[in-house]
């Protein structure tokens, strides 16, 4: 027979807090199990990253959120993937999509295909066979497709989204299915005999007693890092960018479908567009840049004027020893943090809330759970990370001390594995079930200037006169479906 838990207590809001109330209010608060938020009006949020990977659909899609009023709600627009700028050389660009490039035939992965055609008339850059790229070339958009036999069956999206806004929906909706949140900071923590945490202190005398505790309060880590003593592995030796600055500025016309991220001489910038607002922010790293510098890189490549004073944060790179210690599970800042280049941090934290679920403890707290659960999270973590540190250790910039450490650095084996097989035969491997598939791999890799010296000879088996025709009609095929798309703009304003 099971102990049930009575009482969940999630510590901190923000994004973290409220996606986590959100999803516990629905699916967890059955009448008996109560769920409480607690937080400070006085204590910020970090509230940068608006930027998202296509997984926070299925977030919505599973807490009911019809997606015209949550875009409304954020004042968000879509994105199809991220513009990356001067990464490879300092004049150099390329794209990563969301969704496919082309489709495989007979078995034989489509980026193994065009390498075999790529020197052929009519053949043209692997980004032609991509919906998402030619559309946000074009600054159309367009949902998937629902006849797979489509180009655009092949598209994907996301969203950027007002971060604090998002923050703000949820709560109502968590509130409206139960959830009760507490105003108050926390000033003590007290724990069981066993070590658990039993209830948190506030600055108004209030006690909360709890049976499990997530942990949401950011880069702090209240509980678990603080209060439970779990340590952090630092990540910086790979990924040394530690400052970011963020500022908005107003709409620019048109409102891109995508994100774009710039480098420059000690990190990169961000350029996030909104419907009412467009989110800038510099990412470097401070042993190659001072903070006046780097605001100052920033004012001076803003596109329009901005609308608040910069906003100035730190962070380290890396993660919790542990994300789950005792009764508590740390979900977002809390546990680790991974620079925003490739819009994960709300990914992570649906992670965190899923992973929690399928693994939901009672008070006796397995083990054989809670270390599974930190199998997982750290498995997302280490193949996020590598993913990140790719677009900085592949690159040809010699024109600074941080390029030029991030080029020459050793990385982590698991990473240099995956270049190593793609530089050979282009070959990609996929693990279990990490974040990124094989053409977001498939685009870094080729865009950070990484060739493949051959292709996999399996691609040999297929009769080259009808290959070609095969390959050069999905190019055609793909740019007549996108050119059907209607304007980014013009959809955003229908669903206004």
């Amino acid at each position: 027979m099971t102990d049930p838990i009575a009482h969940v207590v999630i510590i901190g809001g923000g994004t973290a807090g409220w996606m986590t109330a959100a999803a516990c209010g629905r699916y967890l608060d059955d009448g008996q199990r109560r769920i409480t938020l607690v937080e400070s009006d006085a204590i910020g949020t970090v509230g940068v990253g608006e930027a998202t990977i296509p997984s926070i659909l299925n977030f919505n899609k599973l807490l009911g959120i019809d997606e015209a009023e949550f875009l409304r709600e954020t004042r968000g627009s879509f994105k199809l993937g991220i513009e990356f700028a001067g990464w490879h050389t300092a004049d150099s660009g390329y794209f990563h999509p969301f969704g496919n490039f082309g489709r495989d035939i007979e078995g034989v992965n489509f980026h193994q295909l065009w390498a075999k055609l790529k020197r052929q008339d009519g053949i043209g850059p692997i980004g032609d066979y991509s919906p998402t790229t030619v559309a946000a070339r074009a600054n159309a958009f367009g949902p998937p497709h629902p006849d797979p036999r489509s180009p655009l069956s092949g598209m994907a999206y996301a969203y950027h989204i007002d971060a604090t806004l998002y923050a703000r929906f949820l709560r109502r909706r968590a509130e409206a299915d139960g959830v009760t949140r507490i105003e108050g900071r926390i000033v003590a923590v007290e724990h069981h005999d066993n070590g658990h945490v039993a209830a948190v202190r506030l600055d108004n005398g209030r006690r909360v007693e709890g049976d499990l505790f997530i942990d949401c309060s950011g880069f702090r880590s209240l509980l678990l890092g603080e209060a439970m003593g779990v340590g952090f592995e630092d990540w910086s030796r790979w990924l040394p960018c530690d400052r970011a600055i963020a500022v908005p500025t107003e709409r620019t016309e048109p409102v891109l479908p995508y994100t774009r991220a710039t480098a420059h001489a000690a990190g990169w910038q961000w350029r996030i567009p909104l419907q009412h607002r467009t989110g800038n922010g510099v990412v470097y790293a401070s042993r190659y840049m001072d903070d006046d510098a780097a605001e100052a890189l920033l004012l001076s490549r803003l596109d329009a004027a901005p609308t608040a004073a910069p906003r100035r944060l730190s962070f380290t790179a890396g993660r919790r020893d542990a994300m789950w210690a005792g009764n508590v599970v740390a979900i977002g800042l809390s546990g680790g943090f991974l620079e925003p280049l490739e819009s994960t941090s709300i990914h992570l934290i649906q992670q965190g809330i899923s992973k929690l679920f399928a693994l939901f403890p009672d008070r006796g707290f397995s083990a054989v759970e809670r270390d599974e659960y930190n199998r997982q999270m750290a498995d997302n973590y280490r193949s996020i990370r590598d993913f990140i540190i790719l677009h900085y250790h592949a690159t040809a910039r010699d024109d600074s001390s941080f390029w030029t450490h991030v080029r020459t650095m050793d990385v982590p084996d698991s990473l240099a594995r995956k270049i190593d097989l793609f530089r050979q035969k282009g070959r990609i491997f996929r693990y279990e079930d990490e974040l990124f598939a094989m053409p977001s791999w498939v685009a870094v890799l080729l865009g950070q200037g990484i060739e493949p010296v051959g292709y996999d000879p399996i691609a040999d088996a297929l009769d080259e006169e009808r290959l070609l025709p095969a390959i050069r009609q999905m190019r055609s095929a793909t740019a007549a479906a996108v050119a059907t798309l209607p304007q980014h703009g013009a959809v955003l304003a229908r669903m206004g």
